[in-house]
């Protein structure tokens, strides 16, 4: 629900999408709404209940017409098994979309690092999926977690450039454990991933542009030119 990662994953459907003119582009609803209550205390302590206003914004984007639906959220991808029997819609899978584009990926070995929200980590979402894929995970030491939540946090509060600094010296931090494959498990970390400097340390893999490909990928292989819907949410 991050107006700046909503921004953000569309720019990026745009650029994906191989238009043109308008009229090439793909019809697109999106449902922002950052009213819907924490998603990284819901999954952590229940806390929070956020699933009831996700199923509501689902439900809109359904009675739009949408027949795709992308959620550019990795916290909210724990309730999204909910989503798809409650609602009945197609969704895409933006953690599927990475661990497929990390196991393309030849000659990358050693373990993958995650970069994401607390809930995320807690959730063991990832580290269950890259498991399954026979892919090691290398989990933030708790300093380096917390320079990651920094990092997210100054996303939030408008400041990628800080938020870039945080991130630079978490990724420094997993360079020196040997990690340098890092997945950006969070949607505003590729934003200040785009404040770096060149020549960092790592490879920072960014799902936001895996899903937004994803998108593109499924709506031209259907040769559809039904509504995609996309209901941006951030950690």
């Amino acid at each position: 629900m991050g107006p700046a990662a909503t921004a953000d994953f569309y720019a990026k459907l745009i650029r994906r999408t191989p238009a043109t003119r308008d009229q090439d582009h793909l019809r697109v609803a999106i449902w922002a709404d950052p009213t819907v209550p924490d998603r990284v205390a819901g999954v952590i302590d229940g806390s929070s209940q956020p699933y009831p206003a996700m199923l509501a914004g689902a439900l809109r984007l359904r009675d739009l017409g949408a027949t795709l639906v992308a959620m550019p959220c990795h916290t909210a991808h724990v309730f999204l098994p909910e989503l798809r029997a409650d609602t009945g819609l197609r969704f895409l899978d933006m953690v599927e979309e990475t661990l497929t584009e990390l196991a393309g990926r030849p000659g990358s070995g050693g373990a993958v690092g995650l970069f994401g929200s607390r809930g995320l980590v807690h959730s063991g979402l990832y580290q269950d999926r890259l498991g399954r894929a026979q892919l090691d995970v290398a989990v933030p030491a708790e300093p380096t977690q917390e320079l990651v939540d920094l990092a997210i946090r100054q996303v939030k509060l408008g400041d990628a450039h800080a938020g870039a600094e945080h991130l630079r010296r978490a990724a420094h931090a997993m360079a020196e454990v040997g990690v340098s494959r890092i997945v950006l498990a969070c949607t505003e970390l590729p934003l200040a991933a785009a404040c770096l400097p060149s020549g960092e340390p790592g490879e920072l893999l960014d799902p936001t542009d895996l899903l937004a490909a994803a998108v593109v990928r499924e709506c031209l292989s259907h040769e559809t030119s039904d509504a995609i819907a996309a209901i941006p949410r951030t950690s």
